[in-house]
Protein backbone atom coordinates (compact mmCIF):
# COMPACT_ATOMS: atom_id res chain seq x y z
CA UNK A 1 0.00 0.00 0.00
CA UNK A 2 2.68 2.43 1.09
CA UNK A 3 5.39 1.46 -1.60
CA UNK A 4 5.28 4.41 -3.33
CA UNK A 5 5.46 6.63 -0.11
CA UNK A 6 8.71 8.36 -1.32
CA UNK A 7 6.83 9.34 -4.58
CA UNK A 8 3.86 10.83 -2.59
CA UNK A 9 6.46 12.85 -0.45
CA UNK A 10 7.81 14.39 -3.28
CA UNK A 11 4.82 15.14 -5.52
CA UNK A 12 3.42 16.61 -1.47
CA UNK A 13 6.78 18.87 -1.48
CA UNK A 14 6.10 19.74 -4.99
CA UNK A 15 2.60 20.92 -4.48
CA UNK A 16 3.94 23.05 -1.28
CA UNK A 17 6.29 24.74 -3.64
CA UNK A 18 3.60 25.73 -6.30
CA UNK A 19 1.73 26.74 -3.19
CA UNK A 20 4.34 29.12 -2.12
CA UNK A 21 4.89 30.56 -6.12
CA UNK A 22 0.80 30.99 -6.26
CA UNK A 23 0.91 32.95 -2.87
CA UNK A 24 3.92 35.21 -4.27
CA UNK A 25 2.10 35.48 -7.73
CA UNK A 26 -1.21 36.14 -5.83
CA UNK A 27 0.47 39.19 -4.68
CA UNK A 28 1.57 40.74 -7.59
CA UNK A 29 -2.42 40.77 -8.79
CA UNK A 30 -4.21 44.11 -8.54
CA UNK A 31 -8.13 44.07 -7.74
CA UNK A 32 -10.32 47.54 -7.65
CA UNK A 33 -13.28 46.69 -5.75
CA UNK A 34 -15.96 50.14 -5.76
CA UNK A 35 -19.45 51.23 -4.56
CA UNK A 36 -21.32 54.52 -4.83
CA UNK A 37 -21.32 54.31 -8.55
CA UNK A 38 -17.14 54.42 -8.11
CA UNK A 39 -17.21 57.18 -5.12
CA UNK A 40 -15.30 54.80 -3.03
CA UNK A 41 -12.61 52.72 -4.94
CA UNK A 42 -10.41 49.72 -2.79
CA UNK A 43 -7.65 48.16 -4.83
CA UNK A 44 -6.26 45.04 -2.95
CA UNK A 45 -3.76 42.60 -4.13
CA UNK A 46 -4.13 38.97 -4.47
CA UNK A 47 -3.42 38.35 -1.05
CA UNK A 48 -6.40 40.40 0.23
CA UNK A 49 -4.06 43.09 1.43
CA UNK A 50 -4.76 46.85 1.08
CA UNK A 51 -2.52 48.62 -1.47
CA UNK A 52 -4.51 52.27 -1.94
CA UNK A 53 -8.18 54.19 -1.50
CA UNK A 54 -9.48 56.54 -3.75
CA UNK A 55 -12.66 58.67 -2.28
CA UNK A 56 -14.41 60.89 -4.23
CA UNK A 57 -14.40 64.18 -2.06
CA UNK A 58 -18.21 64.47 -2.64
CA UNK A 59 -18.80 61.27 -0.72
CA UNK A 60 -16.36 62.84 2.66
CA UNK A 61 -19.46 65.27 3.52
CA UNK A 62 -21.13 62.67 4.27
CA UNK A 63 -19.25 60.41 7.66
CA UNK A 64 -21.98 57.93 7.80
CA UNK A 65 -22.40 57.46 4.29
CA UNK A 66 -18.28 57.47 3.70
CA UNK A 67 -18.56 54.41 6.30
CA UNK A 68 -20.70 52.25 4.50
CA UNK A 69 -19.47 53.01 1.42
CA UNK A 70 -15.90 52.19 2.50
CA UNK A 71 -16.87 48.35 3.97
CA UNK A 72 -18.88 48.19 0.76
CA UNK A 73 -16.15 48.52 -1.39
CA UNK A 74 -13.67 46.65 0.78
CA UNK A 75 -16.35 43.87 0.27
CA UNK A 76 -16.30 43.82 -3.41
CA UNK A 77 -12.75 43.69 -3.56
CA UNK A 78 -12.38 40.69 -1.08
CA UNK A 79 -15.19 39.30 -3.19
CA UNK A 80 -13.24 39.64 -6.32
CA UNK A 81 -10.17 38.23 -5.01
CA UNK A 82 -11.98 35.15 -3.50
CA UNK A 83 -12.81 35.02 -7.38
CA UNK A 84 -9.34 35.42 -8.70
CA UNK A 85 -8.10 32.73 -5.96
CA UNK A 86 -10.35 29.92 -6.75
CA UNK A 87 -9.65 30.49 -10.33
CA UNK A 88 -5.46 30.28 -9.68
CA UNK A 89 -6.28 27.11 -7.75
CA UNK A 90 -8.34 25.71 -10.48
CA UNK A 91 -5.43 26.40 -12.77
CA UNK A 92 -3.15 24.78 -9.99
CA UNK A 93 -5.50 21.95 -9.38
CA UNK A 94 -4.96 20.32 -13.20
CA UNK A 95 -1.31 19.19 -13.18
CA UNK A 96 -1.58 18.41 -9.73
CA UNK A 97 -4.69 15.77 -9.98
CA UNK A 98 -2.52 14.51 -13.19
CA UNK A 99 0.71 13.87 -11.07
CA UNK A 100 -1.48 12.25 -8.38
CA UNK A 101 -3.43 10.34 -11.02
CA UNK A 102 -7.03 11.91 -9.44
CA UNK A 103 -9.23 11.98 -12.79
CA UNK A 104 -11.41 15.62 -13.43
CA UNK A 105 -9.99 17.22 -10.35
Amino acid sequence: MFKNMGDIMKQAQQMQSKMQALREELGNHEVEGSAGGGMVVVVLNGRSEPLRVRVDPKAAADVEMLEDLLLAAFRDAQQKVQELVKKEMGNMAGPIAGALGIPGL
